[in-house]
């Protein structure tokens, strides 16, 4: 993956979650080693209302949408509240607000557990809310694959890819003559 290809194969896929679970084991590890100082309803509040807001809704509307295909609101929410950037502006307030507190590691814990432990990371709109399958994706990695192996495998394309058109003026457009 990098950012002209932004996908990822099943060894990056696994790569990446293990990172996370290394985060997840350090949060779990502070608030095991400071449990008698974290406020438990505080933390279990901070923990579940990531889902209640971001996850929970839209996974509502997609069991209850005969297609599959749910308001766009849905993915936003749920990226909104599931990005790390989401729950540090939400602990760096609480820490104004409140104080700093044991507690604010159950946000770092739900993400690096959601994205360590289930693969679950931000929902792009062209997927389905619930993870599926796509048989284009599945495709191109094993084309992808077969490359890495050093065997000429042709990436097939299931949807016309557009030709440029050069415009008026430009080379090799204009009648021949």
């Amino acid at each position: 993956m990098d950012q002209a290809n932004p996908f990822e194969t099943r060894t990056t896929f696994r790569l990446h979650r293990a990172e996370y679970l290394v985060g997840l084991a350090v949060c779990a590890g502070l608030m095991i080693a400071h449990a008698g100082e974290i406020r438990w309803p505080v933390a279990l509040a901070l923990f579940a209302y990531i889902d209640l807001i971001g996850y929970i809704p839209g996974a509502i509307a997609y069991r209850r949408s005969g297609d599959g295909r749910i308001p766009k609101v849905y993915y936003v929410l749920y990226n909104t509240m599931h990005s790390l950037i989401t729950q540090g502006a939400v602990a760096a307030l609480w820490c104004w607000l409140v104080g700093p507190e044991w507690a604010l590691l159950a946000l770092p814990l739900h993400l690096c557990a959601d994205r360590g432990l289930f693969g679950n990371f931000l929902k792009p709109f062209a997927l389905r809310f619930e993870p599926e399958a796509e048989p284009g994706y599945r495709r191109l990695t094993d084309g992808l694959r077969g490359r890495a192996a050093g065997r000429r495998v042709p990436v097939p394309v299931t949807a016309p890819v557009p030709v440029p058109v050069p415009a008026a003026g430009q080379a090799g457009s204009g009648p021949k003559g």
